[in-house]
């Protein structure tokens, strides 16, 4: 008991941590004060003989918790994986005109729902709904926080207690558990199968009017591609036949892509434009994926339809905020300009030449002084082309443990992440952004000291 008489009083410590309250505020300083005395306390009545600690050392221990409290989970990385839109790295970065705007939207009081015209109350939904009319030709639009909410909120805006007819071949599940005839069920619609796992055609459609759907939906198949033994109506053929019988068709594009994805030596990816085309009456997409924007679910459509969508009260719970709309319009705007492949991150990333790639690669090397240039494959990722590649070329590092090497990359600031392939580690500079160079360089040297030295 006499070492705990010598355990300084959170009142005293309180005194001494001018310090931590200027930097942490004086609440949370004492919460950790505390916090440091109890455990002290409890570890002194165990041990009777250990030394009571001073108040430095208590200092010490209360500034770790301040720190760890106060350090936020979610920060930057390099990713030098090659995988474009890598979904547990965030996805798309966005374009410098982008994050201007959000932060101009952030920063400022601004009109989302306020006419300046009438002074009078106006309606968030107008402000990215223009642009996308102009650029799918679209009569009316809605962009809500991601694509599964545009998809809730669409199936229980027009399909509620109604019959809706869907091929077994698109009946997903994608990242995160998230499955297409859940959201259905979810949304009150009745599901209706029809086809086989890799087999479906316009008459399967045909024999399901007996039903009386209400909606035919088409869901994309996201992160995975059925090969071989398959068929698959065309989509105006199966527009067609709804429309005879006055039935919705709704089209889940998934990744949603305004650009044709063969450009850069990829599959081709269904268009936003070739589902509007084809006749479709109602199209959901994301915003954050190939498009190349902030996290968005965008709906566009006829006019009544979307409507009906706008009113509905699952609207208002996943409605899009200001800095989303402010964003995502910005990042629309370069498509409506034509400078897409100039502006936005992942089209400049997959436009990115192999001689590009191996300078860049070869540049690396060079700075280093280690580690070889090698060829490899860059993938789309984000639930988008699945077994599609890009050709690229990548730095090749040989060390003695990949997996420790990998997290040492993992300890820098700010974190590196790669990949490793026959025990060799590799860097792909197609997914480094040019401003990223530096500090990849610096914590790749950093590594291979410490790697050196242990």
């Amino acid at each position: 008991m006499s070492n705990l008489k010598n355990l300084p009083s959170v009142e005293q410590i309180l005194q001494s941590a001018s310090n931590l309250i200027q930097r942490f505020g004086r609440p949370l300083t004492l919460d950790s004060i505390r916090q440091t005395v109890e455990e002290t306390r409890t570890r002194l009545k165990l041990n009777p003989e250990a030394d009571a600690p001073t108040i430095g050392i208590i200092l010490t221990q209360a500034e770790s918790y301040l720190n760890a409290w106060t350090t936020p989970t979610l920060i930057p990385v390099i990713n030098a994986t090659g995988v474009i839109l890598h979904t547990n790295l965030g996805r798309a970065p966005l374009s410098n005109a982008t994050i201007k705007a959000m932060n101009d939207a952030a920063l400022n009081y601004s009109n989302l729902e306020f006419d300046l015209e009438t002074g009078k109350r106006g309606s968030r939904l107008i402000h990215a709904e223009a642009i996308l009319q102009k650029l799918t030709g679209a009569q009316s639009a809605l962009v809500v926080n991601n694509n599964a909410s545009a998809v809730l909120l669409i199936l229980s805006a027009l399909a509620n207690k109604k019959r809706v007819v869907i091929s077994r071949t698109q009946m997903v599940e994608i990242g995160g558990g998230f499955r297409v005839p859940d959201v259905m069920k979810q949304s009150g619609a009745k599901l209706v199968e029809i086809g086989t796992t890799n087999k479906v055609r316009l008459a399967d459609y045909k024999e399901a009017l007996s039903e009386n759907p209400a909606m035919f939906l088409r869901a994309h198949p996201s992160n995975f591609k059925i090969i071989g033994f398959t068929e698959e109506p065309a989509l105006k053929d199966v527009v067609e036949l709804a429309h005879q019988h006055e039935i919705i068709v709704m089209d889940d594009l998934g990744s949603g892509v305004l650009y044709d994805t063969a450009k850069y030596g990829l599959a081709h990816e269904p268009t936003v434009q070739e589902s509007f085309e084809a006749g479709v009456d109602v199209i959901c997409f994301s915003g954050d994926k190939l498009l190349g924007g902030p996290q968005s679910g965008i709906i566009i459509g006829k006019k009544d339809l979307i409507e009906k969508i706008k009113k509905h009260p699952l609207a208002r719970a996943v409605r899009a905020d200001k800095t989303c709309l402010a964003g995502l319009t910005a990042t629309l705007t370069h498509y409506l300009q034509d400078e897409a492949e100039r502006e936005i991150p992942i089209v400049k990333m997959m436009s990115l030449t192999l001689n590009q790639l191996q300078a860049r690669a070869e540049a690396w090397a060079e700075a280093l002084g280690q580690g070889t240039v090698v060829r490899g494959e860059s993938t789309v990722g984000g639930g988008s082309l699945p077994g599609e590649s890009l050709p690229s070329y990548l730095l090749s590092i040989s060390v003695k443990s990949p997996d420790s090497f990998l997290k040492k990359l993992r300890q820098q600031n700010p974190p590196i992440i790669a990949r490793t392939e026959n025990n060799k580690i590799l860097l792909d500079p197609r997914t480094v952004l040019p401003e990223q160079e530096h500090a990849l360089l610096d914590g790749l040297q950093k590594s291979l000291n410490a790697n050196i030295t242990n």
